[in-house]
């Protein structure tokens, strides 16, 4: 009895420090973002023109280039909210041709990918009759009036690169397009994507959903009192109360949920609240989806397409001594991140529970990076193996095949290379300089080499 009450003691203290820290974490973000708004309004106050700019225009030479697509992960966001704060830290610069989509923080990784076509052919965001029906939301959602680069097709394919979830939403709306899952475009190819590159990609899960409240028995339900319950009920209320000025800043995603209270009243949000209702009742919410029972489920229908090229940077912040694996420094680690990194380094599943997928060992899951194990951010391997190769150093593997996930291992915390730049250094611009470099110099569909969308003459 006094084993158990003091097990509960440390639960309770350690779901106590985690929510505090996380919470910290984003006030420092939203506060982030007010403050670089306010600062920018005070400048283009006091500019001499009135603050009106010159529209810059993109050079002729860059129209026939394929864009390169920022997908963000979770909790993140895009081009247009959280003020004039940038997810990828400012990396979109880089190149004249960058989009960056706000796609749904929380929402589940199928209602990201079917956002993230409608936002680049436009029109009106449809998840589809048949899982809007399962999962109890509307069918459609948000309207493009016109897409962002509606052009796209297999002679004008485009360059995506995805940070943590980010990079599974890609591979799946890859999978989608070779699939033609988009009712009214029958033409739709794997061919669309010319190249995919995974930055902290959570291609095979993570042990953290575990940590974070997620049942390893079913890697869907949530414990009784955990991290994401307090996420969960934070949620439901923020969207409940539906206040426009504050969710047009931020949004989770979940509007086709209708959880207003517009919509649902009082006791629709004690339903929600229950969990007799919404998106954390039907599973149809991100973090089922990177446990890895929800990884081995969606991978299994994944392909690696032959015509595509893929790249992974899979970031680390552990080190073994005799045997042991543990966090690699104090202050190379977010503080946010840093008691995640240890206890992921620690985690063992539990042996009362079947192992998530034929094979499973605890010693490959313990190095990582504070929220994604390092081992999930090389390549696709579970349920089983893609084509891959380890990359030590890059211009040893031109020409780039396609078909094959090229991987690197970096020393670096999970949030390392987005929001905060100045956390990276010279590292940041070493990491996105070669994404981008690849993109517009090194990844070509045709030889002799031509860019996608040119034509041979």
């Amino acid at each position: 009895m006094v084993i158990r009450l003091w097990i509960l003691v440390l639960q309770l203290s350690e779901l106590c420090l985690s929510s505090v820290v996380h919470l910290l974490y984003a006030f420092y973000i939203f506060s982030s973002a007010i403050s670089s708004d306010l600062s920018q309004v005070f400048n283009e106050r006091f500019k001499p023109n009135g603050g009106r700019e010159e529209e810059l225009k993109r050079p002729e030479s860059l129209d026939g280039l394929p864009p390169i697509v920022l997908v963000h992960g979770i909790f993140g966001f895009g081009k247009g909210r959280l003020g004039g704060l940038s997810y990828f830290a400012g990396a979109e610069k880089k190149d004249e041709h960058v989009l960056v989509p706000d796609l749904g923080s929380l929402t589940s990784l199928y209602d990201r990918a079917r956002e993230l076509f409608y936002y680049l052919k436009g029109g009106k965001v449809d998840y589809g009759e048949e899982h809007s029906q399962v999962y109890g939301h509307s069918q459609f959602g948000r309207i493009y009036e016109q897409g962002n680069y509606a052009e796209w097709d297999e002679d004008h394919p485009i360059h995506f690169v995805g940070h943590s979830a980010g990079a599974q939403v890609i591979r799946l709306l890859q999978q989608m397009l070779a699939d033609k899952a988009f009712k009214g475009y029958e033409s739709t190819s794997e061919n669309w994507v010319v190249s995919v590159t995974s930055l902290s990609g959570a291609l095979n899960g993570t042990t953290r959903t575990y940590l974070d409240g997620v049942q390893p028995e079913d890697g869907t339900s949530l414990k009784p009192i955990c991290l994401l319950q307090l996420c969960r009920i934070g949620v439901i209320i923020y969207d409940w109360l539906d206040i426009k000025w504050l969710k047009s800043y931020y949004n989770f995603g979940f509007d086709h949920f209708n959880l207003s209270w517009r919509k649902m009243g009082l006791s629709g949000l004690v339903d929600c609240l229950l969990g007799n209702s919404g998106p954390f009742a039907s599973s149809d919410w991100i973090l089922p989806d990177l446990s890895i029972q929800g990884s081995v489920r969606l991978n299994y229908h994944l392909h690696t397409f032959p015509n595509t090229f893929y790249f992974s940077y899979a970031t680390k912040r552990t080190r073994k001594i005799m045997g042991v694996t543990i966090p690699s420094g104090i202050l190379d680690i977010h503080p946010a991140l840093f008691v995640r990194v240890l206890q992921m380094s620690q985690w063992s599943h539990p042996p009362d529970v079947p192992p998530p997928y034929k094979g499973y060992r605890d010693k490959d899951w313990q190095d990582n990076d504070g929220a994604v194990n390092t081992l999930s951010m090389t390549h696709p391997c579970i349920p089983f193996e893609h084509p891959n190769h380890f990359v030590v150093n890059e211009s040893e593997c031109q020409p780039l095949r396609p078909g094959i996930w090229y991987y690197k291992i970096v020393e670096g915390d999970h949030i390392l290379f987005v929001v905060n730049r100045e956390r990276a250094g010279v590292q940041f611009d070493l990491i996105y300089d070669s994404i981008f470099e690849r993109c517009r110099k090194h990844v070509f569909r045709t030889s002799p080499p031509t860019l996608p969308n040119h034509i041979q003459h």
